[in-house]
């Protein structure tokens, strides 16, 4: 039983993602966590002040649910599935993440430096991840949805406006690590 202590390879993972879009195609449903979003405005009452809120929440509650199984998911691998919390990368980049200032890098999940609890005295922390959400939310919005909703859901539908959308994205994550990311830090 050791292989759930595993990262699943891509030839186990891609077919049960593959399997999960059939379905939710097969029954009518689109899947992406932006979605998400606004129904928690909606639920928080943003539909009586903003027009684009004002939806139907109950042919929503499905994604609701695929959130909390995400949120159930992430706690149990974290807390009971996970032995080793470091990120496996090449030692070349966390020696240029090192020089950057990321001395968490590569023995991590998640940044330290970002994510740890002296970010709420670090205002430079705070304003980038204030400015980072603002443009992750803006840009789902403006792109008509999220990594997730265009990567999966959109090619599964072959939408051309989706991998013209995925393609954006990679070029622009390639970007932000190569030349916004050595500038900011």
């Amino acid at each position: 039983m050791d292989w759930i202590y595993e990262p699943w390879p891509w030839y186990v993972s891609g077919p049960l993602i593959a399997l999960t879009m059939a379905l939710l195609i097969l029954v009518g449903k689109r899947f992406g966590m932006s979605t998400n979003l606004e129904t928690f405005c909606s639920l928080g009452g943003a539909g009586k002040r903003i027009s684009y809120f004002d939806i139907d929440i109950k042919s929503r509650k499905w994604g609701l649910l695929v959130v909390l199984g995400a949120v159930i998911g992430g706690f149990l691998a974290a807390n009971f599935l996970t032995e080793d919390s470091s990120v496996h990368i090449a030692s070349s980049t966390v020696a240029e993440l090192n020089t950057l200032g990321f001395d968490s890098a590569g023995s991590a999940y998640l940044p330290t430096e970002l994510f740890g609890e002296m970010i709420w005295s670090d205002t430079k922390a705070l304003i980038i991840l204030l400015v980072g959400g603002f443009l992750v939310g803006f840009g789902a919005r403006y792109a008509r949805g999220c990594t997730s909703g265009h990567s999966i859901s959109g090619i599964s539908n072959l939408q051309i406006p989706s991998i013209i959308a995925t393609i954006g994205f990679f070029l622009g994550g390639l970007f932000m690590v190569h030349f916004l990311f050595p500038l900011i830090f």
